[in-house]
């Protein structure tokens, strides 16, 4: 069975700026940073924004500084806001179907019950998934990386490097540094500026 994906879009900045429930808000920056309370709320409250560039720029600014204005609770929920790498098509995004490397056609249809995976795609995604678990073990929440449409057997060996020769501090900024970029890319994407 194949599901015929709805375009994404986001609504105006205008609207954001002055009709957007927190609620309608909160829906608009999922589309770009996952679902991220944490985030949403600072966003909101520093309403309003030119453009939607100038939004993910607060963000930017927000995690580069973001010992200021988060806990690490809520640092930890904007990582972990994110999907682990390989996870389960019908689990992701449809953006994020497509920044892990499925084809636009995988991401329309999201779910297909009759695909039989290739041997390498579950030799990958069994190597995923174990590193996502040694990943976790090791620093307490999820490998987030800017994948922008690299394979997904691409990405083992930054996993691995990553696990083998980090830190859990240094791991944060590159999470929440990688998190900037994936919004500013799937800006772009939008075609919203």
């Amino acid at each position: 069975m194949t599901h015929a994906a709805a375009p994404v879009t986001l609504p105006s900045i205008e609207f954001l700026n002055t009709e957007a429930t927190i609620k309608d808000f909160a829906t608009a920056v999922t589309l770009l940073f996952e679902p991220a309370p944490p985030i949403v709320q600072h966003l909101y409250s520093k309403r309003p924004y030119p453009t939607y560039s100038a939004l993910i720029d607060e963000t930017s600014y927000l995690l580069e500084n973001v010992d200021k204005f988060l806990t690490t609770t809520e640092q930890l929920d904007v990582i972990n806001a994110h999907p682990r790498i390989g996870a389960a098509k019908a689990n992701l995004s449809a953006l994020s179907l497509i920044e892990q490397g499925y084809t636009p056609a995988d991401a329309a249809k999201k779910v297909d019950e009759t695909a039989t995976p290739s041997q390498d795609d579950e030799v990958t995604q069994s190597t995923l998934k174990r590193l996502n678990q040694e990943y976790e073990d090791k620093y307490g929440f999820k490998f987030v990386v800017f994948v922008n449409g690299r394979p997904r057997s691409v990405i083992i060996p930054v996993m691995e490097e990553r696990i083998h020769k980090s830190t859990r501090e240094a791991e944060m900024k590159i999470a929440l540094t990688d998190m900037v970029l994936i919004a500013r890319d799937r800006l772009k994407k939008l075609n919203v500026a």
